[in-house]
């Protein structure tokens, strides 16, 4: 009877390591990390709703191409008249296709590279897709040269939101619009690439100051 139940103790160790490792197996590979706790995979439809919510109620469309309507022709794919160039003092910034389309948008950028640009205000183009974990050039993978988006582009503002909604956005352009094949020739900029523009002194501090500071009331 002893030898009975330890044999039946041993099939069943052996069942149960049987049922993990075909669970372990067949179980979905988990999320690879973007960086701010999002997952670089596939985003739900939460997620593609809320960042064509913000794309919309901030404006992309007025500068990118089809206002606040996502149906009108042109959406996101850059401009498409000299009179809506940006003149900073001798340069001109225009506008670029924010579709996913390769060869003329933002296809060949990663979602992360998308965030980095939103959050540090890095072109994509020339910032590798990498989790950048400071603001000071030559640290945390922040680029010891850095090459900053034009400044009529209000990344300031935007790097001050919650990282799952700066997620959400990237995640829409990149997943929730269609591909336009638009080219808009590239802008113009200063030797610095516009890092004069950008200091603690000119856009404020990233991350904000702890609440309350001596200007507000608290609770």
């Amino acid at each position: 009877m002893r030898r009975s139940n330890a044999r039946g103790s041993e099939l069943s160790l052996v069942s149960l390591l049987l049922i993990f490792v075909v669970t372990a197996c067949t179980a979905p590979a988990p999320s690879l990390s973007n960086g701010g706790g999002m997952a670089a995979t596939r985003g739900s439809e939460d997620q593609l709703a809320r960042g064509r919510h913000l794309v919309v109620s901030t404006a992309c469309g007025d500068c990118h191409g089809g206002g606040s309507n996502p149906a009108a022709f042109g959406w996101l794919d850059g401009i498409r008249t000299p009179e809506q160039e940006f003149k900073i003092g001798p340069f001109t910034t225009r506008a670029r296709n924010i579709t996913p389309d390769n060869a003329t948008g933002i296809g060949r950028f990663s979602e992360r590279q998308i965030f980095n640009s939103l959050r540090y205000g890095l072109r994509p183009g020339e910032t590798p897709d990498v989790e950048i974990t400071s603001t000071i050039p030559g640290q945390g993978n922040f680029p010891a040269r850095p090459k900053y988006l034009a400044v009529p582009m209000p990344w300031p503002a935007w790097r001050h939101m919650p990282d799952q909604d700066l997620w959400a956005i990237a995640a829409y352009l990149k997943q929730g619009v269609k591909p336009s094949s638009h080219r808009v020739v590239d802008s113009e900029g200063p030797p610095d690439f516009w890092a004069s523009e950008y200091t603690v002194e000119k856009i404020g501090p990233w991350p904000l100051p702890a609440y309350p500071t001596a200007n507000e009331t608290g609770r």
